[in-house]
């Protein structure tokens, strides 16, 4: 059975990954078949939670590739989602998942522009909708659209009404990342004092703000949040898996039984199929997270990891780099040396910064292994060549 449906410990946090329908929603994403159930298999080996898989109403190959990842009987729950319409749900039912996703615009920006109708239209279809999900025996998330720019009384009839119809959690989106921690964090407490219900993250990164908007509705009592890989999405995307993953394991304390040393093989991965880089200041799995050039930085890190990093990098997958550029320092330039087996005094370190300050201003960028020991080779015959004698 899934282990997002059995044996879970009170306030135990769920993580619901995203990233093959609102991550493949990303502007020019498109994820092959192949690529959607290895990406599935890498979640799961995780231990993500919940997938959510994609959109069976869309047909064709979407529905077939779903079922197929159904077929492999992932430990993860496999969620579909679906628009507020009883046909939408009969495509994810007929694909054997074991939960859906019943999405409907809250806000009355969306009612009225959007959806061109009236709350009481919203209110009408969504439980239509939920009710006919679960007798079928699925777990039903109903998600609020743009719940973040929502009358606070209209969400609270909503997920009470949802709840009524048989709804297990709502998904409170905040669709258009408006929300700041302290307001979310008012918000999603305030909901849940009022329905009761279990509450679902669903954040947008507009302001750079979705990871920490997410850890806001879980102190608020939130027990699910919802992630992409990589914090693929819509516009500047979603909640990022590997951020939350491990701001809630060294911030907050709270290990949720992810496998977090496989988060670089799975960054990588998402990074190639969706044809987005992996950029090398991306927090937890970027190149630069662990690389440190910097003479103080440098030095600290050499005598004590804990100075200049919060948890190590093979937690993620990544190595430590110390960087030999501009702003090295000699001890950094005598250790880098060490792991070449060569031992150099205080006196070749010094000379051999001195180069190594100058090449990096020409090159304007650090320098490789090989273009160290050259630097080194022609240092070596600078000093074997005898000086001139001034006259």
């Amino acid at each position: 059975m899934k282990r997002f449906r059995d044996g879970l410990a009170a306030g135990e946090i769920m993580l619901v990954d995203t990233t093959l329908r609102d991550g493949e929603q990303t502007a020019g994403v498109v994820f092959s078949n192949r690529e959607k159930l290895r990406i599935a298999k890498m979640l799961d080996n995780l231990g993500v939670h919940q997938i959510e898989a994609g959109i069976p109403v869309m047909g064709g190959d979407e529905k077939q590739v779903i079922r197929e990842m159904v077929g492999y009987e992932l430990q993860a729950s496999i969620m579909a989602w679906n628009r507020a319409n009883v046909e939408d749900v009969q495509h994810s039912l007929d694909c054997g998942v074991d939960a859906v996703a019943v999405s409907i615009s809250t806000s009355d920006i969306h009612i009225t522009h959007k959806l061109r109708t009236s709350r009481e239209w919203v209110l009408k279809n969504m439980t239509k909708s939920v009710e006919f999900a679960k007798k079928s025996g699925v777990y039903v998330s109903v998600n609020g659209e743009d719940a973040s720019r929502s009358d606070f009384d209209f969400l609270v009839k909503f997920i009470q009404e949802g709840r009524a119809a048989g709804a297990d959690r709502f998904r409170f989106c905040d669709t258009v990342g408006v929300l700041e921690p302290f307001k979310t964090y008012e918000v999603i407490s305030r909901l849940i004092d009022a329905t009761g219900i279990e509450i679902e993250m669903h954040t947008h990164n507009d302001f750079g703000m979705a990871t920490a908007n997410a850890l806001a509705g879980v102190k608020a009592g939130a027990r699910f949040i919802g992630v992409t890989v990589n914090g693929l999405g819509e516009r500047a995307g979603n909640a990022a898996l590997e951020e939350v993953a491990m701001a809630l394991k060294c911030l907050f304390d709270l290990h949720l039984g992810v496998n977090t040393r496989d988060f670089l093989n799975l960054c990588e991965y998402v990074a190639r199929a969706s044809g987005r880089t992996l950029y090398p200041s991306k927090p937890i799995v970027g190149a630069n997270t662990f690389a440190h050039e910097s003479g103080i930085h440098a030095d600290g890190v050499l005598k004590n990891p804990l100075t200049y990093e919060v948890f190590s990098p093979e937690e993620v997958g990544l190595e430590r780099q110390i960087i030999i550029g501009k702003h090295s320092g000699s001890k950094a330039v005598k250790m880098k040396f060490l792991e070449y087996g060569i031992d150099l005094s205080d006196e070749d370190a010094d000379g051999l910064l001195a180069v190594v300050r100058s090449v990096t201003i020409d090159l304007k960028r650090h320098l490789f292994d090989k273009e160290l020991m050259y630097i080194y080779e022609d240092y070596l015959y600078e000093r074997k060549q005898p000086r001139e004698i001034s006259k």
